[in-house]
C-alpha cells in the first residue's frame, strides 16, 4: 500500500468515525469462509457496515477523528474489524448470536454516544443496552399510563351519571 492509498484510506476511516456514533472493535480472526459471509450477511440485515481494517490505519483515524476514542485505541492488536451501527446494541447482539457456534468474535470495544467499553468481558452488558427507540417506547408507555387511568375514570363517571 503506498502512501497515498494509505493517505485516503486514514480519511475514509476518519470520515466513517465522524459520522457514527457507535462503533465496534472485534477480532473475527480463526472464523472460516463461510462463517465469516454469514456474519457479514447478518450484519447487512441488521444496518451494521462490518470492514477489516489495519490497526495503524484506525489508530490514526481515531487520532484524527473529533471524537475522543481514549483507551479504545490500545485494544488495536491482531486482526481487527470494525463494526458501525445506528443502534447501539445491534453489534453485541450479533457477535452474541456468533458466539454461540464458535468463541469468535471477539469484542475488544466499543465506542457509543461518546463512551469507551473495552473488553469482551462487557457483550453481555452491551447487549443488554436499549435501543433509542426502545427507551423512547418505554417513556411513552409510561406517559400515556396515567392519561388512560384519568380518561377511563372519566368515561366510568359520565356513565354512571347517564343511568342516574
Amino acid at each position: 500500500m503506498t502512501r497515498e492509498e494509505k493517505s485516503i484510506a486514514i480519511e475514509d476511516l476518519t470520515a466513517q468515525l465522524a459520522g457514527n456514533n457507535i462503533v465496534y472493535v472485534a477480532d473475527i480472526s480463526g472464523l472460516n469462509a463461510e462463517t465469516t459471509s454469514n456474519l457479514r450477511r447478518a450484519c447487512f440485515k441488521a444496518g451494521i457496515k462490518l470492514e477489516v481494517v489495519k490497526n495503524t490505519l484506525l489508530e490514526k483515524a481515531m487520532d484524527a477523528s473529533a471524537n475522543e476514542y481514549g483507551e479504545l485505541t490500545s485494544v488495536l492488536k491482531g486482526n481487527t474489524s470494525i463494526l458501525f451501527s445506528d443502534t447501539a446494541n445491534a453489534p453485541a447482539k450479533i457477535i452474541k448470536e456468533f458466539r454461540k457456534k464458535s468463541d469468535k468474535p471477539l469484542l475488544k470495544g466499543a465506542y457509543i454516544n461518546a463512551e469507551i467499553y473495552i473488553g469482551d468481558n462487557l457483550l453481555d452488558s452491551l447487549a443488554s443496552l436499549k435501543s433509542k427507540e426502545e427507551v423512547i417506547g418505554e417513556i411513552i408507555g409510561l406517559l400515556q399510563s396515567p392519561a388512560q387511568r384519568v380518561i377511563s375514570a372519566l368515561l366510568n363517571q359520565f356513565k354512571d351519571e347517564e343511568v342516574a
